[in-house]
């Protein structure tokens, strides 16, 4: 028989007084942050408002359970992290080089969902080929995750299949490497049909690589070879295992996406050669991961797309028109970013929107002041450049996050990138600095002109100003007298009216 407490019903109607008041009803709501309401009439979100709400609004919570003792099918489901563990090797370079790479891990899994727990690295000669990190290391890190009660373990590099698999045998949880990483934050952040192909095609050729079978059942057909192992009755004649399958499936829809990829394509190079026959010149932003890209684009064009201070929070490029100065018009495009070992997949799967870049008129690369290793980034960038063949287009270096960026840093960038300006995005501070060199660098018209356009042929007097660069223009009984350079085309049309 248990010592229950008595039940009084009048004191529990005490606890409850004043619940109705409006002092305890203030206190409550005063607790919730202020938000603007959309339906106010100042209200007015622009597209990468709306996007970043709707990103937002799902947000993971820790895991309830924990994976130490269910390790079924890793591949297979779908990459979640919760609490990781961080594992680097560190072959080349100093100290400091080791910890911004692994910094740069730890924000990319903040940025695919999880909580880092706790970090290690070690100095190599060369990753171990069984292990990744040695069998010492492994014994520790297992003390380490569970202690730390942690579910998953990432890796500072691409893992081998075998490393996959010896890993989680020893250490019991999911171990996901650099590149699963990067491509879960695609998978996350891809919106537009092609994004979604482009990140698919990238999985399913890394996931390809690293099937395995957990148990019997998965392999009980032995291929055709009869009596093989002793598999005894039930086990003997054609067929095909279940990884075998599963290549077989994984390879057809492999061949499906690369022929909706090379249509998706076919639209994006109709574009381009529009413009190229309107001779539209091209401005392409590249560079690091959140160096501030879209925010860039943004003050460049009041584009309005989303912005967000994580790691690939864009992924599909934008494009937009803007005009220079003097009435000309051009295009300014938003790519993706790239990081230190971008993994291969991506860049296979990404080249058609990367060739964005490769046929641009002009690179704007953007560069953050504020990163404690800016240098390693200029580097890292102009390696993607050089597989991609856009290491011969003209390049225009942007400082950026000058506002957050030591003036010492800056003043070393700009000493190494003569080639530069020093802006903030946020601030506005050097935009109009960046407008002017951008303008300078666009190419120029190289047919010189000069025409007499009637007043009724308004139409080809505003191709003048949005396709040539005039020197002079003047209004006179006959019609407008202008003289300046054009493109070859333009200046055909101008010729019936040449003075």
């Amino acid at each position: 028989m248990t010592n229950a407490p008595d039940f009084n019903l009048d004191t529990e109607l005490e606890d409850t007084e004043g619940w109705d008041d409006e002092d305890f009803e203030s206190g409550l709501s005063d607790s919730w942050p202020d938000e603007p309401d959309p339906e106010d009439a100042g209200f007015d979100p622009t597209t990468g408002e709306l996007d970043l709400a709707e990103r937002h609004q799902l947000r993971r919570v820790a895991s309830l359970h924990t994976e130490l003792e269910d390790i079924t099918e890793v591949e297979y489901r779908q990459l979640r992290l919760e609490r990781v563990v961080l594992v680097g090797v560190w072959t080349e370079g100093t100290v400091e080089d080791a910890e911004n790479s692994m910094a740069e891990l730890a924000l990319l899994a903040e940025t695919a969902g999880s909580e880092v727990l706790d970090a290690i690295y070690q100095r190599r000669q060369s990753p171990d080929p069984a292990t990744y990190v040695g069998r010492g290391k492994v014994d520790g890190l297992k003390e380490i995750v569970q202690a730390t009660g942690a579910d998953t373990v990432i890796c500072d590099g691409e893992l081998a299949p075998s490393q996959l698999r010896n890993l989680e045998d020893r250490l019991k949880v999911k171990v996901v490497d650099r590149t699963a990483l990067i491509l879960d934050i695609f998978a996350q952040h891809a919106k537009s049909k092609e994004g979604q192909a482009q990140v698919e095609l990238a999985q399913l050729n890394y996931l390809k690589q690293r099937l395995r079978g957990w148990g019997g059942n998965l392999s009980r057909q032995v291929g055709g070879r009869a009596g093989a192992g002793g598999v005894g009755i039930g086990g003997r004649g054609p067929g095909e295992t279940k990884i075998e399958t599963d290549r077989r499936r994984i390879n057809s829809r492999i061949a499906k996406l690369r022929r909706e990829l090379a249509e998706m394509k076919g639209t994006r190079e109709t574009k381009r050669q529009e413009r190229k026959r309107h001779q539209v010149p091209s401005v392409a932003i590249a560079g690091y991961t959140n160096a501030g890209k879209s925010s860039l684009l943004n003050r460049l064009t009041d584009a309005g797309v989303l912005i967000e201070d994580a790691l690939f929070a864009t992924l599909d490029p934008t494009t937009r028109r803007t005009t220079t100065g003097d009435g000309r018009i051009y295009t300014v495009t938003d790519t993706v970013g790239f990081v230190r070992h971008l993994p291969h997949q991506l860049v296979e799967a990404f080249r058609s929107t990367l060739e964005e870049v490769a046929d641009a008129d002009l690179i704007v690369h953007v560069v953050d002041g504020s990163h404690p290793d800016p240098e390693g980034q200029i580097t890292a960038v102009r390696e993607v450049f050089a597989e991609i063949g856009a290491d011969g287009v003209p390049e225009l270096v942007v400082i950026n996050k000058a506002d957050a960026a030591d003036p010492m840093v800056v003043a070393r960038l700009k000493q190494r990138e003569p080639h530069s300006v020093v802006v903030s995005a946020r601030t506005g501070a050097g935009i109009d600095d960046l407008l002017r060199t951008v303008e300078a660098e666009l190419p120029r018209p190289g047919v010189e002109f000069s025409a007499l356009l009637p007043y009724e042929r308004g139409d080809l007097l505003n191709k003048v100003h949005q396709n040539a660069d005039i020197e002079s223009l003047e209004h006179t009984g006959d019609g407008t007298l202008v003289r300046g350079r054009a493109h070859a085309d333009l200046a055909g049309e101008l010729a019936p009216y040449a003075v």
